[in-house]
């Protein structure tokens, strides 16, 4: 298939493109590299550097392209409290452009990369594709909002029409001399930033709370490594059904805690990794895991790298390569 891959240069985009392309299908990368980087792009893909308001340049009724895969946006959930017009404007507005480029080139198919912020404070776990849907941050309810037109979409003009939710990657593709890593400037994220303090380049991570309702105190977490992240998108291509929105939670099922996190760190790394724990912020739930049982059983979705061990040894590779 001919396939345009928004957000291409970014960190699950540029895996997935890498997977697509392994799997013989043409790729078009489009991405602006405000957050990507052009060496992420496969050099077998064509790259388009374009915003995705203009995707309409790129998608046109006699380019031929048999699906779009959107990963393009912003996904600092803290920054989209502080800033929120800049998250509904990226990851809305332009979303909408795209999606008119989408019917006016008669793409058949559309994949997007969603969230499990959608579903904000779960009443019940691990998180079904039925649960409430209340984010609790302007990011997840942009998510929520491009899920809501997609699914009108798919309904008035019978696209075939796929999201995928999930929390964390994590990990890298590391194969044939080829590597891919996650990169963020500020860092966010729990694993980038222990492998920032076992690589010097920073002081110490802080553990916000170790007196929730968990087994050792700390927050737990839903991860999944990246690989088996943008596997699951291309088993979403195969199951796209026009005029049908389907939705799939993808997640590891039990949740790894904070403190495991570190330690299989340390554990990876040789690193001390100092830590210390700090106060609880504002808003953060106990436990986050999203249920995988319908990937599991309509995408035949079954991660295969599953274990923190495997998630950081990747990413501890990449971080030493073309980070540290």
């Amino acid at each position: 298939m001919k396939l345009l891959v928004t957000g291409g240069a970014g960190y699950v985009g540029s895996v997935t493109s890498r997977l697509l392309l392994d799997a013989g299908h043409e790729v078009v990368v489009l991405d602006n590299l405000v957050t990507g980087f052009r060496e992420a792009v496969a050099p077998d893909a064509t790259f388009v550097e374009k915003d995705i308001r203009d995707a309409a340049d790129v998608l046109t009724p006699e380019a031929g392209f048999d699906a779009v895969l959107h990963f393009a946006g912003l996904i600092a959930a803290g920054e989209s409290m502080v800033k929120p017009e800049l998250y509904w404007h990226e990851n809305v507005v332009k979303s909408l452009a795209l999606l008119d480029a989408v019917r006016a080139a008669r793409v058949p198919r559309l994949i997007f990369s969603s969230t499990a912020a959608v579903y904000g404070n779960p009443v019940e776990l691990p998180i079904t594709e039925s649960a409430a849907k209340a984010p609790t941050n302007t990011y997840g309810a942009t998510k929520l909002t491009f899920d809501h037109a997609i699914t009108s979409e798919a309904y008035a003009h019978k696209l075939a029409a796929v999201s995928l939710r999930y929390f964390n990657v994590a990990g890298a593709y590391i194969r044939d001399g080829y590597e891919i890593g996650e990169r963020h400037d500020p860092e966010t994220h729990l694993i980038p930033i222990a492998l920032q303090a076992a690589a010097g380049k920073r002081a110490k991570l802080q553990l916000f709370g170790d007196d929730y309702p968990t087994a050792d105190g700390t927050c737990v977490r839903d991860y999944i490594h990246v690989e088996d992240l943008a596997r699951a998108h291309l088993l979403a291509l195969d199951a796209a059904t026009p005029g049908e929105h389907r939705i799939y939670n993808l997640g590891n099922g039990n949740g790894f805690s904070n403190k495991e996190v570190v330690e299989v760190a340390r554990e990876v790394t040789g690193a001390e990794l100092p830590a210390e724990i700090a106060p609880r912020r504002e808003g953060d739930p106990a436990t986050l895991v999203a249920s995988s049982a319908k990937a599991r059983a309509e995408l035949g979705w079954v991660p295969q790298k599953p274990t923190l061990q495997a998630m950081i040894g990747d990413a501890w590779t990449f971080y030493r390569a073309h980070v540290a």
